[in-house]
C-alpha cells in the first residue's frame, strides 16, 4: 500500500506535493473544528437550560452563574453567564449583555470553516495545473523521442496528468463535504445560542413576578 502511494506521488510530479500541503492544512482545520464544535464549544443545551431555569425561578442567580462557570469553554454558558451577571440591572442591560456576548462567540464558532471551501477550489486548480504541465512536457518530449520510447513517455505523461487531477478532486470533495457538515453544525449552535439567549432574557424579566416562561412551551 505504501509503495503504491509513493508511486502515485512520484508519477504525479511536483504539483502532487504542493497539493499534499493543502491536504495537510485541510485535515488539520477539519480536526480542530470538529473538536471545537462537537466537544469544547458544545454542551447539552436542554439539560443546561433546565437547570438554569430552576435556579432563576428559585431566585438563585448566583448559583446559576456558578453553573455557567463549570463549563467555561462552552459558547452557550458564556452567553448565559453574561446575561445572568446583569440580572439585576434591568431588561435593557440584560438584552445588551446578551447581544454583545452572542456577537463575541459567533466568530469563534464559525472560525476557519469557510477556509475549507477555499482549499477545495485551490486544490482543484493546482491539480489542473499539474495535469496541463504534465501533458505539455510529455508532448514536447515526444517530438524528440524515438519510436519505441514514445509509447512509454505517453503512458508516463498520462499517468502524471490523471494523478494530479484525481488527487486535486479528492481533496476538493473532502473539503466540500467537511465544509457542509461543519457549516451546518456551527449554524445550529449559533441558532441554539440565540434562542436560549431570548429565553434567558424572558426568564430574567419575569422572575420577579413569579411567572412561568412562555417560551418553555415551544
Amino acid at each position: 500500500m505504501l509503495k503504491e502511494l509513493a508511486a502515485f506521488f512520484r508519477e504525479g510530479g511536483p504539483f502532487m506535493y504542493l497539493n499534499l500541503v493543502f491536504m495537510t492544512f485541510a485535515l488539520a482545520t477539519i480536526t480542530e473544528r470538529v473538536l471545537m464544535l462537537m466537544f469544547r464549544l458544545n454542551l447539552d443545551s436542554r439539560a443546561f437550560m433546565a437547570q438554569i431555569q430552576k435556579l432563576i425561578m428559585s431566585n438563585n442567580v448566583d448559583r446559576a452563574i456558578k453553573l455557567c462557570a463549570s463549563a467555561p469553554n462552552a459558547a452557550l454558558s458564556h452567553v448565559i453567564r453574561a446575561g445572568l451577571t446583569r440580572a439585576n440591572r434591568g431588561q435593557r442591560e440584560i438584552s445588551r449583555a446578551l447581544e454583545e456576548s452572542v456577537l463575541e462567540v459567533t466568530p469563534r464558532i464559525s472560525k476557519r470553516v469557510a477556509t475549507l471551501w477555499s482549499i477545495a477550489n485551490i486544490a482543484t486548480l493546482v491539480g489542473l495545473i499539474g495535469t496541463i504541465t504534465g501533458l505539455i512536457a510529455t508532448f514536447k518530449a515526444l517530438g524528440a523521442a524515438s519510436a519505441e520510447m514514445k509509447q512509454i513517455m505517453l503512458s508516463r505523461g498520462i499517468s502524471e496528468a490523471m494523478n494530479n487531477t484525481a488527487f486535486g478532486l479528492m481533496i476538493a470533495v473532502m473539503c466540500i463535504v467537511a465544509h457542509m457538515i461543519l457549516h451546518n453544525k456551527s449554524k445550529a449552535i449559533v441558532d441554539e445560542i440565540e434562542f436560549h439567549a431570548l429565553r434567558l432574557e424572558s426568564m430574567l424579566t419575569q422572575r420577579g413576578a413569579g411567572e412561568v416562561n412562555p417560551l418553555d412551551r415551544a
